[in-house]
C-alpha cells in the first residue's frame, strides 16, 4: 500500500524562477535515491512562494530516515536550502499535513 502524503514549504521571496529552473531537472541520482527509499511519485504545484507537495510512498518515515545521510539527497536539500525559508534536514519527526476532507 502507498502513502499520500501532503507538504507544505515556503520560497524565499524572489527566488520562484531559480526553484523552477532547478526542478526543471532533477539529477538522475537523486531520482534514484527517492525511488530506492520508497517513493513512487512526487508532484509539487507553486502559488506565488507557497509549495504544495504530493509524495506518494510505501512508508513516507522510513524513507525520510534512509535519505537523512544520503550524500546526495544531503546535497540536495542543501541546495535547495538556499531557496526555502526553512531548511528540511529530515531530522525531525515529520508526518506531512493532516487531511481534513476528501470527496470518496
Amino acid at each position: 500500500m502507498v502513502e499520500r502524503i501532503a507538504l507544505h514549504t515556503r520560497l524565499k521571496e524572489g527566488r520562484e524562477l531559480d526553484y523552477e529552473r532547478i526542478h526543471a531537472r532533477v539529477p538522475d541520482a537523486l531520482d534514484a535515491r527517492l525511488r530506492e527509499a520508497g517513493v513512487v511519485g512526487w508532484s509539487i504545484w507553486r502559488s506565488g512562494r507557497d509549495l504544495f507537495h504530493l509524495v506518494e510512498v510505501v512508508d513516507y518515515a522510513a524513507m525520510r530516515h534512509a535519505l537523512a545521510d544520503d550524500p546526495v539527497n544531503v546535497a540536495w536539500q542543501g541546495r535547495m536550502a538556499e531557496l526555502l525559508e526553512v531548511e528540511d534536514d529530515y531530522s525531525g519527526d515529520d508526518h506531512g499535513l493532516p487531511q481534513v476532507w476528501s470527496l470518496p
